[in-house]
């Protein structure tokens, strides 16, 4: 049982799904907790999303699963996993030469595990009706942080009248201008997304290090409906993807037997698009066979292009994640990162689970009754919490970039396919070598992100070296094959010549590895 005396009162700026797991973690260490966010109350249907559109599907992944876990809420996440769609693989389509349609499975995991497509409102819902029933924690929507003092440990918050009663705020004003609310708090923890107004406020304290990129590549967000009878039209337990080299199309299913898609492809393509509409269709009837008529009809394919927003996809990195004692920023506030691996959601999470696990360690819920001690035991631990996790979150940050181009690409390279094969077969026979695919390390294991990249750069450095001397070993013995019997082989190239295409092999073999290694 938490001493009463030492409650830590905790604003929480955001509650997304990052937000609230972070308020469930403070609120069962008997902190007072207070939640702000933006938006109206995210369950409400009516509210809409700060991008105006839904998103991407979320991939929840072991790191998530584990998070959520470690929240003590066992019975919110044995309920979400139930509703959840359990993808075991991609499913690559293409077309061959003959115009006939194909599609090829490529597992995850040699070990038979998934990653979980959830709908991104039934988990932040789950989340929010789990705080409702926890009597420390009070919940105030419709409530913007307009500024704050990371010194004496104010914030203020505006909250935006919309001509109704608000019964979730205690606070109320009758004039027409949106009053602002002054909130003090011992901790205040930012979750409020990539254009964060927590770190806007923090970078005026903290030194900062900040970088910011919007990549080529824009998104828009299709639907393949169910079948007549309500089933799904394509396997539900994969990611489908439709590569083609620049961009490409996924599609990730939902629990109503649909699908959510996904378009990303350069910025160029969408202005020619916008330019003449009347091709949409013919664009995808090039580069995604399969998906137009036979999953979505010509009609909703273009009005969907047409009414759906084009959107840019941002990735950040900063450094550091807090300032002194007061405030620290998890999820996209700190580490926005690109969608191609699936890690947005689940490393925010794992932020809150290695944010707490740190606070627990320096002694923070353990502090003696003077504020000045718990005050330098927190700087402490969120001195050690950036120390740890800035490295990681870069790290999945740039993990998230090579994903792209092997998803949209790299699937359909034979070399791509046959290192997959060599490491998943290592990783099933021999285990103790602890060989194992990256992707099973990001998304199966709990394993930093740092020692993700250093663990695959190894293996790749071992792969490539051994196909360089399986290459070199080869066109040594070429060599003395041709000079051992040089006077019978020269006067002839019916020997000759196909011992010279064995050797120009070798070397494309070897300069192939190269490349792979330097995308994986």
């Amino acid at each position: 049982m938490t001493d009463p005396s030492k409650k830590q009162k905790v604003v929480i700026v955001g509650a997304g799904p990052v937000g609230s797991l972070a308020a469930l973690y403070a609120a069962s260490r008997g902190d007072d907790v207070e939640i702000y966010e933006l938006r109206g109350d995210l369950r409400d249907p009516s509210t809409i999303p700060l991008n105006f559109t839904k998103s991407i599907n979320l991939a929840l992944s072991e790191r998530g699963i584990n998070s959520m876990k470690q929240s003590g809420q066992h019975c919110l996440i044995d309920k979400l996993l139930q509703e959840t769609i359990p993808m075991y693989g991609r499913m690559i389509h293409g077309k061959s030469t003959s115009g006939e349609l194909w599609e090829a499975a490529q597992a995850y995991d040699v070990h038979g595990r998934a990653i979980n497509a959830v709908d991104r409102g039934a988990l932040n819902n789950a989340l929010l009706d789990e705080l409702d029933r926890t009597p420390n924690v009070k919940m105030f929507f419709n409530h913007k942080l307009t500024g704050a003092d990371f010194r004496s440990n104010k914030a203020w918050f505006e909250r935006r009248i919309l001509g109704g009663a608000d019964d979730k705020s205690k606070f109320s004003n009758t004039s027409d201008r949106a009053p602002e609310v002054e909130v003090s708090f011992d901790m205040l923890i930012g979750a409020d997304g990539a254009h964060s107004a927590t770190r806007y406020h923090m970078m005026k304290f903290a030194r900062v290090d900040y970088q910011q990129e919007y990549i080529d590549t824009l998104w828009c967000e299709f639907r393949i409906p169910p079948r007549e009878d309500g089933d799904f039209r394509i396997s539900p337990n994969h990611l489908h993807i439709w590569p083609g080299k620049e961009f490409m199309f996924i599609a990730l299913p939902s629990s109503d037997k649909s699908f959510t898609c996904t378009l990303f492809a350069p910025s160029s393509y969408y202005t020619k698009l916008e330019n003449a509409p009347q091709e949409v269709v013919e664009f995808f009837d090039e580069y995604f066979p399969g998906v137009c008529p036979d999953l979505i009809t010509p009609h909703d394919l273009q009005e969907q292009f047409a009414s759906n927003p084009h959107l840019p996809l941002i990735s950040i990195k900063c450094k550091p994640h807090h300032y002194g004692s007061s405030v620290v920023i998890l999820g996209d506030a700190a580490h926005a990162v690109l969608p191609f691996y699936g890690q947005g959601l689940n490393a925010g999470m794992e932020d809150v689970r290695v944010l707490f696990e740190i606070l627990d360690k320096h002694g923070v819920y353990d502090s003696p009754l003077d504020p000045d001690a718990q005050r330098a035991f927190r700087a402490s631990a969120f001195q050690a919490y950036t120390d740890q996790r800035a490295p990681d979150t870069h790290a999945i940050n740039d993990l998230s970039k090579r994903n792209y181009l092997e998803m949209r690409w790299g699937v359909k390279l034979p070399l791509y396919k046959f290192r997959k094969s060599v490491e998943e077969t290592l990783d099933s026979y021999f285990p103790r070598l602890g060989w194992r695919t990256q992707y099973s390390r990001v998304s199966f294991s709990n394993e930093r992100y740092s020692e993700v990249i250093r663990a695959a750069d190894r293996q790749g450095e071992i792969f490539t070296t051994c196909l360089g001397s399986i290459a070199l070993l080869l066109l040594g013995s070429i060599g003395f094959i041709l000079y051992k019997f040089r006077t019978q082989l020269l006067p002839s190239g019916f020997i000759l010549r196909p011992l010279q295409a064995l050797t120009d092999i070798s070397f494309r073999a070897y300069n192939a590895a190269l490349r792979t290694y330097s995308y994986s």
